[in-house]
């Protein structure tokens, strides 16, 4: 931060550090999911393409980065340790801008959710709560290194799987898209396991028991690879069950990439975990895709 700024701050957010703080970088995830339930339902999306295109921008901009914001400013404290440059330690967003920021997109999210129907909203409503309630004292799951990333993966992963399938199909997705959505979703606990190593010192100084802090970097990488490959191994074994031999040999092959990231990455955790989110989790999310055209012409529920 400049010289300038410690003596005289800013009485309004700099636009660069605004856009900082809603993390561009982290809408991908529920985008893609987004676009999975929609592949995944089984519906064509010939005449819906606004419903499609609305419900990323809900997933990715909107609710994400409202979430990107509320944990910011809860975090605030936390980041002043791990990495003061971010917007609200360096003061770039003065203030209480932080939270007046994830209000309104708060607000935003939810009258944005109405447009997509009774499902979309319901969704929305869920996404909503839980980016609070994993940020927000006094409930704070995020202090918990299993139901902080189990509730993180599931609105990245599943939630939106689900909504997009919901939305199309104008109801309940089939039992087959739910079962997936799912499974994806608990295995994407051992990648926000994996994004918890960044604030390992902040997150010790400060209470939050992430498993990098209650295991240490080489146990809880371990664990995080177990859990992202075994519900994997599942979703082969039901592609097989359902005959869909080439989709099952598919994630197969992505899983056997992932299992060799892996290894490098287990040589060193703590330094190769960003690695490993952009090799392994590019890999993860690519065998969601093909999932989700796999079960897309499933009709056993």
């Amino acid at each position: 931060m400049a010289v300038s700024e410690k003596l005289h701050p800013r009485p309004l957010p700099d636009p660069a550090a605004a856009l900082q703080l809603i993390k561009p970088i982290t809408w991908f995830p529920p985008m893609w999911a987004y676009l999975c339930g929609v592949v995944a339902s089984g519906v064509s999306p010939q005449g819906q393409w606004g419903l499609v295109a609305l419900g990323i921008l809900l997933a990715g901009p909107i609710v994400c980065g409202m979430s990107q914001a509320a944990n910011d400013w809860c975090d605030r404290h936390v980041d002043a340790i791990n990495e003061p440059d971010r917007p609200i330690p360096s003061g770039r967003i003065p203030g209480r801008w932080g939270l007046w920021i994830a209000l309104a997109m708060s607000v935003l999210s939810l009258a944005v959710g109405l447009l997509l129907g009774p499902w979309g909203f319901a969704a929305t409503v869920v996404g909503v709560i839980a980016a609070w309630a994993y940020s927000a004292e006094p409930v704070r799951l995020k202090r918990s290194g299993v139901w902080g990333p189990g509730l993180v993966g599931l609105c990245y992963e599943g939630l939106p799987w689900f909504t997009g399938a919901a939305v199309l199909s104008a109801g309940a997705p089939a039992a087959p898209v739910v079962v997936m959505a799912l499974l994806y979703a608990l295995g994407a606990h051992g990648i926000m396991t994996l994004n918890d190593f960044k604030a390992l010192e902040g997150d010790r100084q400060t209470g939050v028991n992430s498993l990098p802090v209650t295991l240490g970097p080489e146990r809880a990488a371990r664990l995080a690879c177990w859990v992202m490959a075994a519900p994997q191994v599942v979703v082969i074994a039901l592609l097989l069950v359902w005959d869909r031999p080439l989709h099952a040999f598919a994630i197969a092959a992505v899983l056997l990439g992932q299992l060799a990231a892996m290894r490098i990455l287990l040589r060193d955790p703590k330094a190769r975990a960003p690695w490993y989110n952009a090799v392994g989790v590019t890999l993860y999310v690519s065998g969601m895709m093909i999932t989700a055209f796999g079960i897309r012409t499933l009709e056993l529920l």
